[in-house]
């Protein structure tokens, strides 16, 4: 499922021009060092069977938590909303609550933190 994500994020002309070729599973860039606009997907739990018929599950119910980290506000908001377009279009996966809105101000950094839902139909 991860590189579905990577897939869809990357197909879209405005997520692709603004983060190159940052989007990370599991792994933070280091705040110091940081250059550009960073995407972080983590899931937050594992696949879940969903959806039930004749004894058999038919779909995995997955949460992801997808950051945004820049260090301009006006590029950290507009990637966030465009994964949020990307989530629901291509993927079907809905906004949940939780996440955050930060800025560090030692480091002059925004971060953007959304949660997604969404299930996929299994091969059985």
């Amino acid at each position: 499922m991860l590189q579905t994500i990577y897939e869809a994020l990357m197909a879209d002309s405005l997520i692709k021009s603004k983060t190159e070729n940052r989007i990370k599973f599991y792994e933070y860039p280091a705040a110091g060092d940081f250059s550009g606009a960073y995407i972080i997907v983590d899931p937050l739990d594992v696949p879940l069977p969903s959806d039930y018929a004749d004894n058999q599950w038919l779909t995995d119910d997955y949460l992801f938590q997808i950051e945004v980290w820049s260090r301009s506000l006006e590029d950290t908001e507009s990637i966030a909303k465009q994964i949020r377009n990307v989530m629901w279009t291509v993927l079907g996966f809905a906004q949940t609550g939780g996440g955050a809105d930060e800025y560090d101000k030692d480091f002059g950094i925004f971060r953007d933190a959304r949660r997604y839902r969404g299930k996929i139909y299994v091969n059985q």
